[in-house]
């Protein structure tokens, strides 16, 4: 099916980008430990939360790449039949609905919320 199909090289191309933003994140805080070291630096609360924040942005890269990769598994079972029929699409949509579910538990968890919390106290937005 030509439509999944795109979305499959579409979520292929974010797959990519995350890869390489997770790439510069961990460079940067490569660089910055460094730093610190090199310059003898005593690392304060603000610091700290910096090098949390960076380690954050990371897992939720991650948690983002995990989550692409369950969509493109999802749709792969789909592509490979040739006969799609709409009981076959519903399927795929829940299959792509439980991946959101989960995606989302697991952002909730990391922030220590559970799914019953609404996110709307969180200091920093996630995916």
């Amino acid at each position: 099916m030509l439509v999944l199909n795109s979305v499959d090289n579409l979520l292929e191309h974010m797959k990519d980008v995350q890869n390489d933003v997770i790439e510069l994140s961990n460079s940067s805080l490569l660089k910055m430990s460094n730093y610190i070291e090199k310059n003898s630096l005593e690392v304060d609360e603000d610091i700290s939360t910096a090098l949390q924040y960076q380690d954050i942005i990371t897992q939720q890269l991650n948690g983002t790449i995990e989550a692409i990769d369950s969509m493109r598994e999802c749709m792969e079972i789909f592509l490979d039949n040739e006969n799609l029929s709409e009981n076959s699409m519903l399927k795929l949509q829940d299959s792509l609905g439980n991946v959101l579910k989960e995606a989302k538990d697991k952002k909730n968890r990391f922030s220590g919320k559970t799914s019953q919390d609404d996110g709307s106290n969180d200091e920093i937005e996630f995916f």
